[in-house]
This record gives C-alpha cells, sequence and structure tokens, in this order.
C-alpha cells in the first residue's frame, strides 16, 4: 500500500512540475507576442506614417546644424511630437512591455541620432521639457553600450 501511496506522489510532483513549466512557456510566449504587437504598432506610426518624417529626415545623422537648431529654439510641434513618440517607447521597454533587442533593431539608428545631435541631447536632457523617461532611456543605452564594449 505504502508503494502505490510513494507512486501517486512521484507521479503528482511530476506532472505538477510539468504543469508549472507549461504555465511559465505559456506566458513567456503570450508576453513575447504581446510585445511583437507593441514593437509593430510603433514601428508602423513611426515609418509607415508621414507624421514624423519631416523631424525623421532633419534629424537623419549627419545633418545640416543650423536647421536642426532652429528646430530646437523653435519648439515646433513637429519636433516635440517627435520626441513625444519616443517617451512611450522608453516607459515600455523599461518597464519590458517592449523588448529592448526589438526597439534597438527598429528604431536604434534615430535614438543614436537624438544622442548624437548635442542641441537635441541638451533639449532632452533639461527637466523643464519633460523628457525624463527618455533623457533615462538614452543614458541606459548609453552604459548599456559601454558595458558590452569593454
Amino acid at each position: 500500500m505504502s508503494d502505490w501511496k510513494d507512486i501517486a506522489e512521484a507521479i503528482y510532483y511530476v506532472a505538477a512540475t510539468i504543469a508549472v513549466l507549461a504555465a511559465a512557456w505559456t506566458y513567456r510566449r503570450s508576453s513575447r507576442l504581446e510585445q511583437a504587437q507593441w514593437a509593430s504598432t510603433f514601428y508602423e506610426k513611426f515609418y509607415e506614417s508621414d507624421r514624423y518624417k519631416k523631424v525623421r529626415n532633419l534629424l537623419d545623422c549627419p545633418t545640416d546644424l543650423s536647421e536642426v537648431d532652429k528646430l530646437v529654439e523653435q519648439e515646433d510641434s513637429e519636433f516635440t511630437d517627435y520626441l513625444n513618440f519616443f517617451e512611450p517607447v522608453a516607459i515600455l521597454t523599461e518597464s519590458k512591455r517592449l523588448n529592448r533587442k526589438d526597439v534597438e533593431d527598429s528604431f536604434g539608428y534615430y535614438l543614436n541620432c537624438l544622442e548624437n545631435l548635442e542641441r537635441v541631447r541638451e533639449y532632452i536632457n533639461n527637466e523643464e521639457k519633460g523628457y525624463e523617461q527618455l533623457k533615462d532611456f538614452l543614458r541606459t543605452r548609453r552604459q548599456t553600450a559601454t558595458i558590452k564594449r569593454t
């Protein structure tokens, strides 16, 4: 009788372990699917509509710095909308709702442009402008890149 009890207990533990692993796999899969959906949505908004095209082209590295200075000084709504696009990208990436690699693959070049253009970087770093999440995200990118290079 004790043997049956031991066998049943072993089966229970094996089944419970399999159930936990299946639940973890399902969660990971659905989480990754959600991340891919977010990335796709942001990609479409950024590249497939004309909303950000003017500023994207202007900030494209290398660029006409006098035009960039003018854009920053005037705080053109297209410029601030462009920066505002990256705020939720930063927030969702830091909260792991967006996959960091997907963000880098899709927007890394333009995030580099934001960092490499001094006037734009200064604007983002100005706390009065309200881009704290983007500023922190860009700092994290720099630190991560530095760690990877060393």
